[in-house]
């Protein structure tokens, strides 16, 4: 849901009980973001856009690295690890950090292991409070708020938050290093099993051995392998973090979704294809000229085109009156949801985008791999951790199974499900669920959003939300998602058994 995750082919990707309220934001590390730009290229590029026309603006920020001294990878010393981890995304280095606390030792492989993550992560402010992680927030809003249309808004009191993609990183490398993770700038090239160890072959011609290979690089990548047809549903994004003249948002409120479409009175073609396949603004405001905005398609399959993406932003900000005077960043987020889980067990363990982690109605991953990888590091501990050595097709179950125990199973079964309604609905239908999914009571939108409802009370959430719908909603469910549920009951009886 907007800003969500980082691109496709990162590591990651962009969740959980009554909203926590923080400290003051200016207690935080920083209330507005890092930027980094020269002066010759600010005194370049302050030339004011036409409202609305951002795309002929070129993006300022250009990608660096931390200044960090790493613990790099001797090719002289013995090659042999207990588990190497390929990806240096949020999910890698969270389970390398989690892992090596047990002394096991730890490589991590990845082509720039010290590079800026690409992409903003907006999170539940009390998801990273539960984790320790609230540090690493750079700005908190309040509240939250959706505009269902032009005459209803919803305002939410749970508090979100941006990621310092800088601290968390930092963080996380720090944890890593003292818990001495190695660390290997290379690709990996490919991987082989051999019954109690694997190789990974990397493209500088090193190879490395380990006991267990955990793959964190991302959607993109061909080590883990699947059974089933991958049946995805889409959410792309275009997103800006932007210098403008002024804008018409809170500064105490993020705007989770803005379902809107007044922006598109006079784009005819436009506003007939977001009738059918509707996109939302997603936005987080700094300062009264500095905001991040995101304009975000929730699902669709096949996947909306970017270029219409892009046009309805520029629609949008024209009709708010948002001028454009900079670029700072801007990012392309292409998040694969839903689809079958990754044949379980197997050889190469997941974690991130390809273990199938993303929420499939929502997009949110961050804060739920943030989570996720200590129950994993936990498995993974028992089996290497201890005088046992316990290898093999045993090890490669305890850790699946650690991350996706029969009852996660079928909560995300329940999921997909909520994933293809979302599918059949219309720019209407979707504003009308919405409007039923925020009057909900909190303890069941922030547990669906966050994947902390368990089987029984993702029910009481179904009966709940179809008795809070629109006569019109519930026609909605009753008449277009038949075939979803009928799939879903198969598949949790395929689970069951």
């Amino acid at each position: 849901m907007g800003t969500l995750v980082g691109p496709v082919f990162s590591a990651f990707t962009t969740s959980k009980d009554r909203p926590l309220f923080p400290s003051p934001t200016a207690s935080l590390p920083s209330s507005k973001p890092h930027l980094t730009t020269s002066r010759k290229i600010h005194h370049h590029e302050i030339n004011t856009s036409r409202f609305g026309n951002f795309l002929h603006l070129k993006p300022e920020s250009k990608p660096g690295c931390l200044d960090s001294d790493l613990p790099w990878f001797n090719p002289s010393d013995r090659p042999c690890f207990d588990v190497i981890i390929i990806g240096t995304g949020p999910g890698g280095l969270r389970l390398a950090e989690q892992v090596s606390q047990y002394g096991i030792k730890v490589c991590c492989v990845d082509p720039s292991p010290l590079s800026f993550w690409p992409n903003n992560y907006g999170v539940w402010v009390d998801e990273f409070e539960s984790l320790g992680l609230v540090e690493c927030l750079d700005k908190i809003w309040p509240m939250t708020c959706v505009y269902i249309d032009d005459h209803k808004t919803k305002y939410l009191d749970r508090p979100y938050g941006r990621v310092s993609r800088k601290i968390l990183k930092t963080k996380l490398l720090e944890n890593c290093v003292s818990n001495s993770v190695k660390f290997h700038k290379a690709k990996v090239w490919q991987v082989k099993h051999e019954e109690f160890e694997s190789t990974i072959q990397c493209d500088d011609g090193s190879e490395l051995k380990a006991s267990l290979i955990v793959d964190a690089s991302g959607f993109s990548s061909s080590f883990v392998e699947y059974d089933k047809p991958r049946n995805y549903g889409y959410q792309i994004a275009h997103g800006i973090l932007a210098e403008v003249d002024s804008h018409p948002f809170d500064l105490d409120k993020m705007v989770l979704m803005d379902w809107r479409d007044s922006h598109l009175g006079n784009e005819p073609y436009l506003r007939v294809n977001n009738s059918k396949l509707a996109t939302f603004l997603y936005a987080m405001p700094f300062d009264s000229n500095l905001i991040f905005l995101e304009e975000t398609s929730l699902v669709s399959r096949p996947v909306l085109s970017y270029s219409e993406i892009k046009r309805r932003m520029e629609a949008r900000l024209r009709h708010l009156g948002i001028r454009v005077r900079r670029v700072i960043e801007d990012e392309k987020c292409l998040i694969p949801m839903g689809g079958p889980l990754p044949r379980i067990p197997q050889n190469v363990m997941a974690i991130g985008g390809i273990s199938g982690v993303v929420h499939p109605s929502t997009g949110y991953m961050v804060a739920r791999t943030m989570a996720l990888a200590p129950l994993v590091a936990e498995a993974i501990a028992e089996c290497l951790g201890s005088t046992r050595m316990i290898r093999g097709r045993p090890l490669y179950h305890k850790v699946w199974n650690g991350l996706w125990p029969i009852e996660r199973r079928l909560s995300r079964e329940f999921c997909c499900f909520g994933m293809e309604t979302l599918l059949k609905l219309d720019l209407v239908g979707t504003r009308n669920f919405f409007e039923a999914f925020f009057d909900l009571d909190p303890y069941y939108w922030h547990g669906f959003l966050s994947s902390r409802l368990s089987l029984h009370e993702l029910a009481s959430f179904s009966l709940s939300l179809f008795g809070h719908a629109s006569n019109s909603s519930r026609l909605d469910i009753i008449s277009k998602c038949p075939v979803p549920l009928v799939r879903m009951l198969g598949n949790l009886a395929l689970q069951v058994i």
